[in-house]
């Protein structure tokens, strides 16, 4: 039994045993209270009426509430219903006078007592009308609770497609993003260092086999994502000045916990690139800390205008903005992320939580 077909069977099986309890119903808990022999032709009455109430169930679940009451035509398929039962009982009547029903079962309750013809009541025939008109709330409420789940399922499958294409677009950003960035650096060390930038190459081919291979998935391990980190700081260690004081805070070994890949990445990419100034003094401060199974990160530096003569033109709040996005996709409510650039010391500031199980 396939996987797909296997929740059909059981609704098969649902529907016969519930039409197996409703024939035990009809032809023998009722009939029973009697306490009489009743004619056969009164089980072909009850057939009559058993074969009317799954015909008129399984007719309005596939026909009528699809195309009627699902289209807007809610008086329509109202008068449906009404004019269906109405069809079925006049239907029933003219069963019941064929074979002559109501003669029969006066001698089966009153053998002893002439039979005298009389006008029908139809106070025995609301039983049979409110069954039929139940059949038809049940398969109504069966396909409007079906429809309910496919569409909650549609829409989980929509935004599930959404959230997929979102992550591979902003993913799509931050490559570049980084790449463009990173060239940048080295084309401003060819000028200055020949030896130095031939290094910083075999830095980045190193960086961009992770990012072809690992971008790719949604997650990879936490071991790599902070080697890559590592790399990243040590290219950019080559460019800075004795101007610019480090402070990095980097675990060495991490257990094999799932990550999103260069999701760190724009944190440090901010610092380094809004962090550094070619006359004061500035400190850029990293940290990064796992305990248990949630990582932390810290960023700290100061806040330099941005050189308008630089090359690097791509708009700063790309990076941020991206991973921002792809933090609320991923993680949800997992994560907490806090920035502060509004303080008197002048700073930028982020901490990020993020819980890893």
């Amino acid at each position: 039994m396939t996987h797909s077909n296997k929740p059909k069977r059981i609704t098969f099986l649902i529907h016969v045993l519930v039409w197996i309890f409703i024939a035990i119903v009809i032809f023998v808990v009722s009939p029973l209270s009697w306490k009489v022999d009743l004619p056969v032709e009164y089980w072909f009455k009850q057939g009559f009426v058993l074969f009317f109430l799954i015909l008129l169930f399984y007719l309005n679940m596939y026909f009528f509430v699809p195309r009627v009451l699902f289209k807007g035509k809610n008086w329509q398929f109202i008068l449906i219903a009404i004019s269906c039962t109405l069809l079925v009982l006049f239907l029933m009547i003219q069963f019941e006078n064929m074979l002559n029903l109501q003669e029969l079962m006066h001698y089966a309750f009153r053998p002893n007592v002439p039979y005298e013809p009389r006008p029908r009541n139809f106070n025995f025939d609301l039983f049979t009308i409110l069954l039929w008109l139940f059949g038809f709330g049940i398969s109504t409420s069966v396909v409007a609770v079906e429809k309910w789940q496919a569409d909650v399922e549609l829409r989980r499958q929509m935004e599930q497609e959404k959230i997929t294409s979102e992550l591979s677009y902003l993913k799509a950003q931050i490559n570049p993003h980084f790449f463009f960035n990173t060239l940048n650096n080295i084309y401003a060390l060819t000028n200055l260092d020949v030896e130095r930038a031939q290094k910083a190459l075999l830095k980045l081919s190193r960086m961009m086999r992770y990012v072809l291979y690992e971008t790719d998935k949604d997650l990879t391990l936490l071991n790599k994502e902070l080697d890559f980190i590592k790399d990243y700081i040590e290219l950019m260690r080559l460019r800075l000045s004795e101007k610019v004081k480090l402070d990095i805070t980097i675990p060495q070994h991490t257990p094999d916990l799932p990550i999103a890949p260069m999701l760190l990445l724009p944190f440090l990419e901010n610092c380094f690139k809004h962090g550094i100034s070619a006359k004061d003094e500035s400190r850029i401060e990293i940290g990064i800390e796992l305990k248990g199974k949630v990582l932390y990160l810290h960023t700290r530096n100061t806040i330099f205008p941005a050189n308008p003569n630089s090359k690097e033109k791509l708009s700063s709040g790309i990076g941020l903005n991206n991973t921002k996005r792809r933090l609320a996709l991923i993680y949800g409510t997992e994560y907490r992320l806090e920035i502060d650039q509004e303080n008197r010391e002048n700073e930028f500031r982020v901490d990020l939580t993020i819980n890893l199980s």
